[in-house]
């Protein structure tokens, strides 16, 4: 049954993020939801080990639920969810011996909407607390008005019929929790201005769809739950109020905790403050500038584990890049702080790398999953990189494409292709087509001395396409490189690097006429200047 609801919510997870704009627009309800009931699914694999919930003991199985689901839980969202979790658990365990029937049902959701409810500090109506509280008197509202035979399962009740009663009360309840997602514009204006419903609460219908659905059968006749229209503007997005950027999460495991007396301390450095769990363990969740601080609070009371920080910015700009129909995103390996920069200004997301400092595998695959879209372009802009960007495509469930640039340059110029509108097969052509038939080149400090006798350590050697084509002072070097590469060429871009013994503004001295440059400050190591010639 959690398998089912789990499953109900991913297949939708997307969508549910879409609609996240409260407390802020970072797009992650459906991730921090769907982290949640994983946890809880986890848990319960584990202890489906052939005992019997008397052997396991009731009160250590609920323990045992409302940890997994305040451990995996992540944001707003998932907090909250994991005491709707605790909440129902207590009230199911709490009555040994019955039967899960109607009666049980709707004390189950009463406690978990109360818990639900004590979690926040302020309760914001309109969100996913409205929705639940809305679901569990729908669950009551039935139970007033059902036969009592109809309330209660006898001890010989089969499987079939309860999980029939059961399906019964449960439908109606999805038929009232859609129509209070539907209401929750009318209750919070920031829904209104973007045109949205409330994720949390379009999220917890899911889940309940999802127990409808093992109840009934996969088969049978189930309700539709209608899809949900996204942000008509999100240039109106509640992330503008937000004054933070860290969405933190973390753990403190000690003794005699109780969460109210943080709370105060929290809302001192940060906002969107939730303090839960009991003596021993407490899940603590606070958007902040500052996560370090928000860690020292607990300094003292016991130990402070599980830290999950998101940038909440980032994740601002990777969903309105998504909510804008961004089609393919690219990942590009960069070395340089000028270089990093104008690789992002042109739309890619950067994992820093360079020659003598190659990115890994595992931090290419990141990078490919960290962008907004399903299509990605990795450019390594190395030969020595090539091969991890490959094997990180192969890896990843997205799809993925390596275009074997082997240099900064070509990068940047490969950049000025990119349409992130455009799909990934015109893209891919459109970069390509970029950077065929350019020269690269650079000038660099020698290593050593020349074997040839040419030039000495320190010396300035100029290349083009990787054949030594200048040497000598570092003016000369650049201006006979130039030269040499710029023969039938309409331009050439020159990438000034770290420690370049000419500043940027003085280059147009050492340029030949007739050549249009264009300059830019670099920053990468090893190489004084950065050469490319179309």
């Amino acid at each position: 049954m959690v398998a089912s609801a789990y499953n109900s919510l991913e297949a939708r997870r997307q969508e549910v993020n879409d609609l996240n704009v409260f407390p802020v627009a970072d797009g992650d309800t459906g991730d921090n939801m769907a982290m949640t009931m994983r946890a809880v699914m986890d848990e319960l694999d584990r202890l489906d080990d052939g005992r019997s919930l008397e052997e396991i003991g009731r009160d250590q199985f609920v323990s045992a639920l409302a940890r997994a689901a305040l451990m995996g839980a992540r944001g707003n969202s998932g907090v909250i969810l994991s005491q709707i979790v605790r909440g129902a658990a207590e009230e199911l365990a709490s009555r040994p011996g019955e039967l899960v029937d109607p009666v049980l049902v709707a004390s189950a959701f009463a406690n978990a909407a109360d818990a639900a409810y004590a979690s926040v500090r302020e309760p914001a109506e309109g969100t996913m607390l409205t929705v639940f509280r809305e679901m569990a008197h729908s669950i009551s509202r039935q139970l007033a008005h059902t036969p009592a035979e109809r309330q209660r399962l006898s001890p010989d009740a089969t499987d079939e019929e309860q999980d029939d009663l059961l399906a019964d009360v449960i439908e109606q309840a999805i038929a009232d929790g859609q129509k209070a997602v539907e209401r929750t514009p009318q209750q919070l204006e920031v829904l209104a201005e973007s045109g949205v419903v409330d994720a949390g609460g379009y999220g917890l219908v899911l889940i309940l769809a999802g127990v409808l659905a093992a109840l009934r059968g996969e088969d049978a006749d189930l309700p539709v739950i209608e899809h949900q229209k996204t942000p008509s503007d999100f240039g109106k997005s509640h992330h503008a109020d937000s004054k933070y950027q860290y969405c933190t999460n973390f753990i403190v495991s000690g003794s005699g905790l109780i969460p109210r007396d943080f709370v105060m301390t929290l809302e001192g450095i940060g906002d969107s403050v939730l303090v839960v769990g009991d003596e021993a363990t407490l899940k603590v969740h606070v958007h902040t500038d500052d996560p370090e601080s928000a860690m020292s609070i607990f300094a003292d009371a016991g130990d402070v584990t599980n830290l999950d920080v998101a940038d909440m910015r980032k994740q601002v700009a990777d969903r309105e890049a998504r909510m804008a129909g961004y089609r393919t995103s690219v990942v590009a390996v960069g070395s340089g702080v000028g270089l990093e920069a104008l690789f992002s200004e042109s739309g890619a997301l950067v994992v820093s790398g360079g020659e003598t400092m190659n990115p890994s595998t595992a931090e290419l695959l990141a990078g490919i999953r960290e962008v907004p879209t399903n299509d990605v372009l990795v450019l390594p802009n190395s030969s020595n990189v090539i091969m991890a960007a490959e094997r990180a495509c192969e890896l990843s469930e997205k799809n993925a494409v390596v275009i074997a640039t082997k240099t900064q340059q070509e990068c940047l110029l490969a950049l000025a292709e990119f349409d992130p509108e455009a799909d990934l097969e015109s893209n891919r052509k459109r970069l390509e087509d970029g950077i065929a038939g350019i020269t690269v080149g650079g000038i660099a400090p020698a290593g050593r001395d020349d074997a040839q006798g040419r030039f000495r350590r320190g010396d300035a050697v100029g290349f083009s396409n990787g054949e030594i084509v200048a040497w000598g002072g570092a003016g000369s070097t650049l201006a006979s490189t130039i030269e040499a590469m710029g023969e039938n060429a309409e331009m050439i871009t020159v990438i000034s690097g770290e420690g370049a013994p000419i500043p940027l503004d003085e280059l147009d001295n050492y340029t030949p006429d007739g050549v249009e440059i264009d300059f830019h400050e670099g920053g990468q190591p090893s190489w004084w200047w950065l050469l490319a010639s179309e």
